[in-house]
């Protein structure tokens, strides 16, 4: 179950993300809040994923979701570059979340 609970706040780690780029800065109040409210909860999924599982492979995973998730995100949404050297290091990162995921 504390997996299932940190891929979920690996995902909404993506949301924040994402919505940081919606909020202009913290400008636009609707995505502001959606971003503050998707951080908030990214954290405490986190920490109660944390109860048990190891911090260093925990917020690992955490943050690779966030980075790959986001990654690819940007690609699909605002057109930034997948290039063959982008897409092989987010390939090396999902490698090292299942790593950490099965090995750890």
């Amino acid at each position: 179950m504390a997996w299932i609970i940190l891929i979920l706040a690996g995902l909404f780690e993506i949301g924040w993300a994402i919505g940081l780029k919606y909020s202009d800065g913290f400008t636009k109040l609707t995505p502001s809040v959606l971003t503050a409210g998707s951080m908030v909860i990214s954290v405490v999924l986190l920490g109660l994923a944390l109860r048990d599982l190891p911090v260093g492979s925990a917020y690992a995973v955490w943050t690779g979701i966030g980075t790959v998730g986001t990654a690819l995100l940007g690609m699909y949404i605002f057109g930034e570059p997948a290039t063959v050297v982008r897409l092989v290091c987010i390939g090396l990162i999902v490698a090292g979340i299942g790593g950490l995921k099965f090995l750890a």
